[in-house]
């Protein structure tokens, strides 16, 4: 049996289908009062549960031999009470109970964000990075996802718990409910901009792609206590990407630039002003969107190309497509 945590979010739900696809047993931790009708559509067993109660995992737990951990607080907002319960002590109490239950594999999905926000021309990363550079006061989802990282290296290292960490990018796709619609209404109001000339080349994933990247980490002998970085699907800069997003949505191509230093400083400000205010809603732009999209360094994926021979079987134009369809099609 294959536990996903975070199952009904992007990439969650991208690995429960690719299980499914594959015959092999899926069942997903799913919150009350979160929709798990697509999920039971495909047949997985539906767990009700969260990771913050550690009592609601027992069930879960039972019989499982791999765990797909995916679940956390996602985004670039929010108070950090929020990030602790759900990615620091979450990802504890499912540690806790991978243990008791004996599991396997623990599949933990961390991010390129814990190693912090490195930025230079030519600059590129491997795993050997180091964690958390440059972390901002209110960088809570990397520093959360770095203590959470941390955590299970340390269940590792005891040999309580045989872990693989993988570290997605940026990710979009069908199911994206996150970056694209945001995207696709920018560029259709002509409010999109580039981040400084729009040649730096991203660093972004299709959700599929990246769902296979897990499964062959988890189900290869070779990963076990090792890191990778599935972090590109090949090479695509800032205006491509937002160009074949125009392109499918017919809108005008988005050629107006701002530099990234005015955009990070104006970014800064806006947090500024959303901190003193104590809003829950994010500012218009955060330093770390702007990171995400104008950032010149590049995070290397090669070793999973290299010994899970882990290669994108969708492509950016068929992925994009793909994405902006689903969001056109589900008002989103």
């Amino acid at each position: 049996m294959n536990l996903v945590t975070g199952a009904t979010g992007l990439l969650g739900s991208h690995i429960v289908e690719k299980l499914t696809a594959a015959g092999q047993p899926a069942r997903a931790l799913v919150r009350p009062g979160s929709d798990g009708s697509l999920l039971a559509s495909w047949g997985t067993q539906i767990a009700p549960g969260d990771v913050t109660d550690p009592a609601s995992l027992q069930e879960a737990f039972k019989g499982v031999r791999t765990v797909y951990h995916a679940a956390a607080q996602v985004g670039d907002w929010g108070h950090w009470d929020r990030f602790v319960a759900v990615t620091i002590q979450g990802t504890a109490n499912m540690l806790e109970a991978a243990r008791r239950a004996g599991v396997k594999r623990f599949l933990h999905i961390s991010s390129i964000s814990t190693y912090g926000h490195p930025d230079g021309d030519g600059l590129v990363l491997d795993e050997t990075a180091p964690l958390g550079v440059g972390l901002y006061k209110w960088s809570y989802y990397s520093r959360a996802k770095v203590e959470a990282e941390k955590l299970v290296r340390a269940a590792h290292q005891r040999g309580e718990v045989p872990m693989t960490v993988v570290k997605p990018s940026w990710l979009y796709g069908p199911r994206d409910r996150a970056s694209m619609p945001r995207l696709i209404r920018a560029i259709r109001a002509g409010k999109a901009k580039l981040v400084g000339q729009g040649t730096n080349r991203l660093n972004l994933t299709h959700a599929a792609n990246e769902a296979e990247g897990c499964i062959l980490a988890a189900c290869n002998e070779k990963a076990l206590g090792e890191t990778y970085n599935l972090s590109n699907d090949g090479v695509i800069t800032q205006a491509e990407y937002l160009n074949k997003i125009a392109e499918c949505i017919g809108a005008k191509p988005v050629t107006g630039k701002i530099p990234y230093r005015l955009a990070y400083a104006a970014a800064f400000g806006m947090e500024l002003f959303g901190h003193a205010l104590d809003r829950t809603k994010p500012p218009l732009v955060t330093r770390y969107a702007v990171w995400l999209m104008g950032r010149k360094c590049f995070f290397s994926c090669e070793k999973a190309r290299r010994e899970l021979n882990w290669q994108p079987t969708i492509g950016y134009d068929e992925g994009i497509r793909q994405a902006v369809r689903w969001c056109l099609d589900n008002g989103v």
